[in-house]
């Protein structure tokens, strides 16, 4: 029997996203599946501490193991940001569009468009904290390209590729990106 574990988000696309990476290995249920339509403080200044927060409310509210992460952008040239902000760095209605428009104004005139995509996951298995971390390094292009993914998928390239995320399509991106990365050691360590 499948172990079942709650992945804390409400974000079909990354539900679908973590779904295609670990759905053989666990009965992953989202939080409508477990009736908790709360909105999940997302206070913390670090994507771990934000992961942790939204893991302990559901563990310590309905009491079933859960997994829970943050992902942010972190763009050299902006010493970091959007990082933690990523989702609503252009304002708080997590507008994927005006948040990649802003970004591109900000980097306008800059040479150095190194970026990272980093996921911080935490883990409450059996009332334990675990913390894994994936890392997807690339840059920044000047104008959106492709039409798959979300967030800033359309202006991002990862390191080895000429594509973005956008345009590699979500099988491609489902094996390399961050969130990939993470959920692997996830995955590894909920095997051994």
């Amino acid at each position: 029997m499948k172990k079942k574990l709650v992945v804390a988000t409400n974000n079909a696309h990354k539900l679908e996203e973590i779904s295609a990476i670990l759905g053989e290995k666990m009965e992953l249920l989202s939080l409508k599946d477990i009736h908790c339509e709360a909105d999940i403080p997302e206070t913390a200044d670090t994507l771990e501490g934000n992961a942790r927060q939204k893991a302990m409310y559901i563990y310590e509210n309905y009491g079933i193991d859960c997994f829970a992460d943050d992902t942010g952008l972190e763009v050299e040239a902006l010493n970091g940001a959007p990082g933690v902000f990523s989702a609503r760095y252009a304002g708080e209605g997590h507008d994927s569009e005006a948040n990649m428009q802003k970004l591109l104004h900000e980097l306008k005139d800059k040479e150095n468009r190194k970026a990272q995509f980093r996921t911080a996951i935490c883990l409450i298995l059996d009332g334990k904290e675990y913390l894994f971390e994936g890392i997807v390094k690339g840059k920044i292009i000047e104008e959106k390209k492709g039409c798959a993914g979300f967030g800033y998928d359309p202006i991002f390239v990862p390191e080895g590729y000429h594509s973005t995320f956008a345009e590699l399509g979500n099988d491609i991106k489902n094996t390399i990106s961050h969130r990939a990365r993470a959920v692997e050691k996830l995955c590894q360590f909920l095997k051994g």
